[in-house]
């Protein structure tokens, strides 16, 4: 068989997705099925006084309307959200800054005293039919008092902001990370300065397909089954165990194909352990499928860090210090802190920085939980600093590119200690950002430049480096199987939700096995398949896969070679394997994998040891980083009497370590380009800072990026392999939003040059660039 990793195949699973034969969350129907709608809060900030559900109850179809006061008699669990599951600076794991251990807001499946934000869910009707659980729905009388909103995280840490919680402060990690000493000593030193506060707008996920559930109980074994699209089924099913506090062995979670997830997936949802705890309440499969105003208000978010970063220089340009704070809004309910992690512990990117301090917050406000985004924390991170690459080559009268080369991080000092807690393996960074420049054809700027100024348009240029911590739940699963009929069964804890799994994984089985590309079946989504596995998230699937895979399938091979000993009367050292077969070397006595498979299953003059199936399974805890690279160079053009900007050129250069499929792997990185350019130019979920209502709750109000709004991009791929996995792989699908942000403020600021303006705050609509030319930069 030829090789297959490295190889542009086409996704085997394209042609089942787009000809309708895929199966989504609502796809999934059960006879004898219930339906349910939940009552949510008008307030973002209320206590709940009575809640009147006799007139929902006796309208026809219902079957159930259920509170907080019906779970907590039923011993309903909160969701136990684990807000730092991996690991994080020293400074942020163990402690705040003065001392006191973190805080934790819990997260209730229905609001029990308190509504916390828009949508959150209070009451859940349990009816024959949708329109029947939906009007129900709407005859619950629930008695509200309001309370002041707080919405901005810098607004939650002032001194007498509304607090949400009586027992929890509204700061629950305040943590000083690096070293605050020496670097106030490195500013002190300074020849030069640059500041930057910034915002870094809350965005959400707008998957394809948007969340739905069935939750089913059988009670002849008391076993629970949670059908529903995610990031991962064993950690929900870990989660979903620990609500209803039954054992884990209780509990089946089932997920078929994920319209994608970008990170806002991955966390365990409420209504996921309401409808499972409805159908035993009612006895009757419950099934609940969220529109898109629900998910809007409801599905986690993301992003939402205001930074304030000074960078300190030298009289030659090399950078002294970074010191800044973080403050990161995590919405109403502890779900996770990892962007905050990730942002501060890479605010100096591939610069060489002797020193720097992070004072990192993480905030509740009266808005819906975050979680990591596409990139969780590394946007953020490469937006502050690249922005100030810039600030600083302007204020220093110097060369933006020059001044980049002057600060990056060589590779002979790798594997290199950032002065924030993060080691990167390795890394050419100046080569990537020299192919990037070559790419865009950075030197013939200035001539695109004088042509859009004859036509009337002002048009800029940018640059962004940036690096990513690709880590992710460190245990992973795979269990390879051959059967005689040539397939061979690839069950691994991963979930895909778009990545191209069945291709991606296929090819390095297929090769490791020399069988066919087509011959490979991958099984992943469900837990009584598949008993552990971190599922997809910080590009983890591949790069964890791959370890697990590769030594299933070497011990596949190692257990084929002793049972083909045994059929072919051979000495083990005497056999060669190769495409799939071992020959006796000098003889053309040969038997392959299929038939070896077939002779285990019927046992024939085998030892004990070595019938039964062809089987290996490889669960691993692989606990080390990996960290994707590169730079992206845009180029815009606005018009300066509506302030409209049109990104006309695009080019990324990133490194992947290895590229198992490199035509996925260019998917990916438009793809993610995509989600960068839209968080750069358009989206925003904005609330209203007196009532925290939502005033971007439907596509008619959260701009979305389309294709006609962008250019073609040019793309390629490095591979500096990873040393920390046998694949050599970094990871491939972040990469292209995290540099996004930083590149597209660049090139803009760059256009508006000439008017005076030094930055533009996220996202950059036509309004704030109008209105800062005519500021002149104010």
């Amino acid at each position: 068989m030829p090789a297959t990793i490295g190889q542009p195949l086409r996704r085997k699973e394209d042609l089942r997705l787009l000809t309708g034969g895929g199966r989504f969350s609502d796809d999934v129907s059960l006879p004898n099925q219930a339906y349910a709608a939940f009552v949510r809060s008008p307030h973002a900030h209320a206590r709940i006084g009575a809640i009147d559900t006799a007139e929902a109850r006796a309208m026809p179809g219902v079957l159930a309307v259920l509170t907080a006061a019906d779970a907590e008699q039923d011993g309903i669990k909160p969701i136990p959200h684990t807000p730092i599951p991996m690991k994080p600076p020293a400074d942020i794991a163990l402690k705040n800054r003065d001392g006191s251990p973190h805080g934790y807001a819990p997260h209730p499946l229905l609001a029990p005293d308190r509504v916390r934000h828009v949508g959150e869910q209070v009451a859940m009707v349990v009816a024959e039919t949708v329109a029947a659980a939906r009007d129900a729905a709407e005859r619950v009388a629930v008695d509200y008092a309001p309370l002041a909103a707080v919405v901005a995280g810098k607004a939650a840490v002032e001194p007498g902001a509304t607090r949400l919680y009586d027992d929890v402060a509204n700061v629950c990690i305040d943590a000083d990370v690096g070293d605050p000493a020496g670097t106030a000593a490195a500013f002190a030193r300074a020849a030069h300065i640059v500041r930057l506060d910034t915002q870094v707008q809350r965005v959400t996920g707008v998957p394809l397909d948007a969340r739905a559930a069935i939750g089913t109980y059988d009670p002849a074994s008391g076993r629970y089954t949670l059908y529903a699209g995610s990031g991962g089924v064993v950690r929900q099913k870990r989660e979903l165990a620990a609500i209803l506090a039954v054992p884990e062995s209780m509990v089946r979670v089932v997920s078929g194909d994920v319209g994608g997830n970008f990170g806002t997936r991955n966390a365990f949802f409420p209504e996921f352990g309401l409808v499972a705890w409805a159908a035993k309440r009612v006895g009757r499969p419950v099934k609940w499928t969220c529109d898109r105003s629900e998910a809007f208000l409801t599905d986690y978010q993301g992003r939402d860090q205001a930074i304030e970063a000074e960078l300190a220089l030298d009289a030659d340009g090399r950078i002294l210090a970074l010191r800044g704070a973080v403050v990161c809004n995590t919405g109403a309910h502890s779900v996770m802190y990892v962007p905050l992690v990730k942002c501060s512990e890479l605010l100096t990117s591939v610069y060489r920085v002797p020193v720097a301090h992070i004072r990192a917050r993480a905030v509740l406000t009266t808005t819906p939980p975050t979680n990591p985004y596409r990139s969780a924390g590394r946007p953020e991170a490469m937006f502050a600093i690249e922005r100030l690459m810039d600030l600083a080559a302007r204020q220093l009268g110097r060369d933006r590119v020059a001044l980049r080369r002057r600060n990056l991080v060589a590779p002979r000092e790798q594997p290199y200690a950032n002065p924030l807690g993060m080691t990167y393996d390795s890394g050419d960074y100046k080569g990537a950002m020299e192919r990037a420049l070559a790419l865009a054809g950075w030197d013939g700027f200035a001539a695109r430049r004088r042509d859009a100024k004859r036509r009337g348009r002002l048009r800029g240029i940018g640059l962004a480096n940036y690096i990513e911590a690709t880590s992710g739940a460190p245990r992973e699963y795979a269990r390879i199987t051959v059967r005689p009929e040539r397939q061979v069964e690839v069950a691994v804890g991963t979930l895909s939700s778009g990545q191209g799994h069945e291709t991606s994984f296929a090819q390095c089985v297929a090769e490791w096995l020399g069988v066919g590309f087509d011959e490979i079946r991958l099984i992943q989504g469900d837990t009584d398949v598949v008993p552990v596995g971190g599922g997809s998230h910080s590009g983890r699937s591949m790069r964890m896969a791959g370890v697990v895979m590769g030594k299933a399938a070497n011990e596949i091979v190692d257990k084929a070679g002793r049972i083909a000993a045994h059929l072919l009367e051979a000495d083990r050292a005497d056999l060669a394997f190769a495409e799939g077969r071992f020959t006796v070397q000098g003889t053309d006595r040969s038997v392959d994998l299929y038939a070896i498979a077939g002779a285990t299953e019927k046992g024939e003059s085998l030892p004990e040891d070595l019938r039964g199936p062809l089987q290996a399974v490889c669960d691993e805890i692989i606990p080390v980083a990996a960290f994707p690279f590169g730079a992206h160079v845009c180029e815009v053009e606005v018009d300066p009497d509506t302030g409209a900007t049109e990104i006309v050129r695009y080019a990324a250069v990133d490194d992947v370590g290895r590229a198992v499929n490199p035509l996925i792997l260019h998917g990916q990185t438009h793809g993610a380009i995509v989600q960068g350019v839209g968080q750069a130019l358009w989206e925003h979920c904005s609330y209203d800072a007196e009532s925290g209502q939502l005033l971007s709750g439907s596509m008619m109000d959260y701009a979305m990026p389309r294709a006609d709004m962008l250019p073609s991009f040019a793309t390629e791929l490095s591979e500096t392999p990873a040393p920390s996995n046998p694949l050599g792989v970094r990871a491939g699908g972040e990469g292209g939003t995290t540099p996004a942000l930083g590149v597209v403020a660049n090139a803009v600021v760059d256009a508006l040059a000439g008017y005076g303006v030094t930055h533009i705050e996220l996202p950059i609509t036509p309004e704030k660039v109008w209105r800062a030319m005519r500021n002149k930069g104010k």
